[in-house]
């Protein structure tokens, strides 16, 4: 028996119920999850801001122990420790072909399959962002699973799958921050908090944390912001103060709303760089004028899970928690069980804590 958390269709709520799974066939892997982190994403999904195949297991940014492994599977065995990975590139499609695995045109091919059954009706189930990690174990494709790095523990390990290769990879990756620059990041989440350790990272002399809640501020703080600033109709002149009247080099906006991004990118210095990392609604449209981009020559751009490449980036990660330079226990506020997923979905709605890490 295995207890998950199933989405019936969009804009329903979650259901916690048994399901069935078969053994791992030819290229795929079953795991036993340790701990599954809930992502902004996850919420996009079932409001359908995000489309997948319904009904559905969540969760897409997880870590467990291999149980099994199907015919053909070399590089994991059972009893070794793994982080799912949710966006497995495929090597042949043309993004894969200019080295971009971030822009996979099939990375999620996997989430249009049937890959369990509601134990009470037979039903079938999708696994969500093809991983499924709301659910005490899954079966996944061999490409979503990568072993976990030396040194990184286990249930901590669930945020490299997602939260850290996104905030990670929008600093190194996207925005190539360079020691001595100046960064705000917006969104005090699970991404921002990451965000805000690789700004630290990266060498930024002033690191400037933006988020509707004043109660974050330790929060930033402690992740590696040297300014706070509560959001508000000033926030882009607030952060010119804080920058000698210059405004960042670089924004990364973690939020996905219109209004936010127009605000970072408002506050970057001439010439500067933001970065979206946020994922919006289709409603949300973004408005510039052709002489305002003629005149602060500034580079807009969106991030796809960092443009990371997770096989690459995963041992660099895990050097750094090595070090003491990348701390993940920091970016989790709050450990729960399966059952208390749609009270986490709840608090990101309201803008509280970071990162919410189920534990199984």
């Amino acid at each position: 028996m295995v207890r998950a958390a199933i989405l019936p269709a969009v804009g329903s709520a979650l259901e916690i119920a048994e399901i069935d799974l078969p053994e791992p066939g030819p290229g795929q892997v079953r795991v036993r999850l340790a701990a599954a982190g809930v992502c902004h994403s996850d919420l996009s999904l079932t409001n359908g801001t995000m489309r997948v195949p319904v009904p559905a297991v969540l969760g897409h940014e997880g870590a467990g122990t291999v149980v099994s492994v199907g015919d053909g599977v070399t590089h994991v065995a059972p009893g070794d420790g793994v982080v799912l990975n949710w966006a497995p590139s495929c090597g042949s499609c043309h993004a894969c072909s200019l080295g971009e695995v971030w822009l996979c045109g099939n990375a999620l091919a996997g989430a249009a399959d049937v890959y369990a059954k509601r134990r009470s009706d037979g039903g079938d189930l999708h696994p969500g962002l093809n991983v499924a990690a709301f659910a005490e174990e899954t079966v996944v494709a061999a490409g979503c699973v990568l072993p976990v790095p030396d040194g990184v523990p286990l249930a901590d390990a669930a945020l490299l799958g997602c939260a850290v290769l996104t905030g990670y990879g929008a600093v190194h990756h996207s925005a190539k921050v360079r020691e001595g620059e100046t960064v705000a990041v917006y969104g005090v989440g699970g991404v921002g908090l990451a965000t805000l350790q690789a700004a630290r990272i990266a060498g930024a002399a002033q690191i400037i944390a933006v988020d509707v809640s004043p109660e974050k501020a330790e929060l930033a703080r402690a992740a590696g912001a040297t300014d706070y600033v509560v959001a508000s109709e000033t926030t882009a002149k607030d952060i010119r103060k804080l920058t000698g009247g210059h405004g960042v080099d670089v924004a990364v906006e973690c939020v996905g709303r219109a209004v936010t991004i127009r605000t970072a990118w408002e506050s970057t210095r001439r010439g500067g760089r933001t970065t979206v990392v946020g994922i919006g609604g289709k409603d949300q449209q973004v408005i510039f004028n052709a002489l305002e981009l003629f005149h602060w020559g500034r580079t807009l751009s969106g991030c796809v899970y960092g443009n990371s490449d997770p096989a690459v980036d995963l041992p660099v990660l895990a050097g750094h928690v090595r070090a003491g330079r990348l701390d993940l226990a920091t970016l989790v506020t709050d450990r729960i069980g399966l059952d208390d997923i749609p009270a986490a979905f709840e608090n990101m709605v309201a803008g509280k804590g970071g990162r919410a890490l189920v534990m199984f």
